[in-house]
């Protein structure tokens, strides 16, 4: 009789560490990991804290809230008294970001997203000395949509929570400020 009791609860034991590690999965299935922009301070963690290798956040560009600048922050060195052009005065470490011309005195910039680690260096001067077109945002597509997210872990600013599926990206231009 002790056997059998002994078992029964090893069972009931086991089951219900199956049925805890399962709940949590099941109660979030209908929603995905998500950035904030108005809430990211640009801190650089979400470039090491992913356990990606190559984080999942990437930098996105609004092309509506875009001045088209040919002195654009965020792809170049935020030093607005020294600022000039020059190839040296790029700010991405990988060259993420493609510069276009337009027109005179235009140029349009794109995210090379296989390049983009997360760092947050464009966003920061963008939104520092520009009109906060770009930021971040988790790409789903990467996205192992982890239980417990290591960046939101690390997020000092808790930019980083669940939102539903059915909308997994923000446009800065959508979110209200919060």
């Amino acid at each position: 009789m002790k056997r059998r009791a002994f078992l029964g609860g090893a069972a009931t034991l086991g089951l219900g560490a199956i049925l805890g590690a399962l709940f949590p999965r099941l109660r979030t299935r209908g929603t995905v990991w998500q950035i904030d922009p108005y809430k990211c301070t640009y801190c650089g963690l979400c470039a090491t804290e992913c356990v990606l290798e190559l984080s999942a956040v990437k930098c996105v560009h609004a092309f509506d809230m875009c001045g088209y600048c040919n002195l654009c922050t965020g792809y170049f060195e935020p030093q607005p008294v020294g600022l000039n052009t020059g190839a040296e005065n790029q700010l991405c470490p990988t060259g993420a970001i493609e510069r276009k011309f337009i027109e005179d005195p235009y140029f349009e910039y794109h995210i090379k997203e296989p390049l983009c680690v997360g760092c947050a260096k464009c966003v920061k001067g963008c939104t520092t000395f520009g009109n906060g077109s770009l930021y971040l945002q988790i790409r789903h597509d990467r996205c192992v949509n982890c239980n417990e997210c290591s960046i939101a872990s690390a997020c000092p600013p808790d930019a980083i929570h669940r939102v539903p599926a059915s909308q997994p990206y923000f446009r800065k231009s959508q979110v209200g400020k919060s």
